[in-house]
């Protein structure tokens, strides 16, 4: 069951019918809505409760068989109620990127936090020290590359008194890449320099994120993150060996939502899984996507079929639906959503449609010939075949590719049963 966290909706939020007075966001459950009756004004975004459950189930039988932990990237859905589905689930804390990201999640409650970005910035460093100062339950990660950096936050939590350090990872990267230390030697100065500063940083492991690496096969992706995952146990290794981690189970985390197979096996095939705490960071598997994601998980199914086979694989549980707003050529029908309400990255893809007041008992796959062929503001263009039934009023679903960026275009998304029957919602703080 989706907890709430008591957002008030009224009909400025998108999906909500006209005339609907303010009510909190846990009510929506006894207004009887369906999505198929027209009971919310289209467009709007929907997760499906029971793929929802099915992907979370997945993930956490995948993470004892491989014996690592996950800390779900927030970013994916900045949703206080699908962290707290994550959390109960059995994560072991949130990922977030950004100090606004932090603040909503401490302002929910949420209690361990990893933050997959250097610290910067003075209010950003004022608001996370004080919130370790004032609250002992309070553990926070952070991730470095930088003496610089290591410096500034040294100086910061010996100004803010703190009675415990600050945890850091030194960060690992990858020439090309986004961020990290670009060779070993360099991490290593960095993990000494947060070593040294006893009492008020702890260097609590290394990190590094795989997440971008692009070969031009499949075969050479996997070539590359193996290399780079080896090369951040080394790091691990060494620090180990030198003695620099404040904690007796450090940590290595990476593991975005494409390659965390590959580092779990890293793991093992070194025989170092016992004496690191091994943290996966994949935030979209909960939704999985009908793209990217989608894409990526054929490629995990090539590496490790009987992995991808149990229960099925992960599920996508993201939609959005829209009205045909137009069928003005044979081969074009135009939808009633654009930029405005789904990512865009990769085209939306046509699931399914559906025609109400009709004797259509469920929604029926669109068939071969559908595809997206761009996104304005508002509007779809949608190519279809000229014999489609495709009507003015009819109702279709979307699947997605990249579903953070979809997230962040709802301020509500509406959770629905089998039968597209509204059962909850969910809020989002981008």
């Amino acid at each position: 069951m989706i907890k709430n966290f008591h957002l008030m909706l009224d009909d400025c939020t998108k999906g909500i019918p006209a005339g609907t007075s303010p009510f909190p966001i846990d009510e929506i459950r006894n207004k009887g809505w369906n999505v198929l009756a027209e009971d919310l004004a289209l467009p709007v975004a929907l997760l499906k409760q029971r793929d929802i459950q099915h992907n979370s189930t997945w993930m956490q039988n995948f993470l004892a068989v491989g014996g690592a932990q996950i800390a779900p990237h927030g970013k994916t859905t900045m949703s206080p109620e699908l962290f707290n589905v994550q959390m109960e689930d059995g994560a072991w804390g949130i990922t977030l990127a950004t100090a606004h990201q932090v603040q909503v999640a401490r302002k929910f409650g949420f209690r361990r936090i990893f933050f997959a970005n250097q610290l910067i910035g003075k209010a950003a460093i004022a608001g996370v020290l004080n919130e370790i100062k004032n609250d002992p339950t309070f553990e926070f990660y952070c991730i470095t590359d930088s003496l610089v950096n290591v410096a500034e936050l040294a100086r910061a939590a010996a100004k803010t008194g703190l009675t415990r350090p600050l945890n850091v990872l030194v960060e690992l990267g990858y020439q090309g890449g986004r961020t990290g230390c670009r060779t070993l030697e360099e991490a290593l100065s960095v993990a000494r320099g947060i070593a040294a500063e006893t009492g008020r940083l702890a260097l609590a492991g290394v990190e590094g994120f795989e997440g971008l690496m692009r070969g031009k096969t499949a075969a050479e992706s996997k070539a590359m993150v193996d290399a780079y995952l080896s090369r951040l146990i080394d790091l691990a290794e060494e620090c180990e060996t030198a003695g620099l981690f404040a904690t007796r189970q450090p940590i290595i985390s990476a593991g975005g939502s494409q390659y965390y197979d590959l580092v779990v096996d890293q793991l093992h095939e070194r025989g170092i899984a016992s004496r690191f705490l091994l943290l996966l960071r994949s935030g979209c598997y909960l939704t999985h996507d009908s793209g990217l994601y989608r894409r990526a998980f054929e490629q995990l199914r090539e590496r490790n079929p009987a992995l991808a086979a149990v229960q099925g694989g992960l599920r996508p549980a993201l939609e959005v639906w829209a009205y045909v707003q137009s069928r003005p050529e044979d081969r074009k029908a135009i939808i009633n959503f654009g930029k405005r309400d789904a990512s865009h990255d990769d085209p939306p893809v046509a699931l399914s449609w559906y025609r109400p007041s009709s004797a259509m008992p469920a929604p029926q796959p669109v068939g071969e010939g559908y595809r997206v062929s761009r996104l304005n503001d508002q509007h779809c263009h949608l190519e279809i075949p000229a014999e489609s039934p495709l009507a003015v009023g009819d109702m279709i679903a979307f699947g997605i590719s990249h579903p953070c960026l979809t997230f962040d275009k709802w301020r509500a998304l509406y959770v629905v049963d089998d039968t597209y029957q509204v059962v909850s919602a969910i809020s989002t703080y981008f």
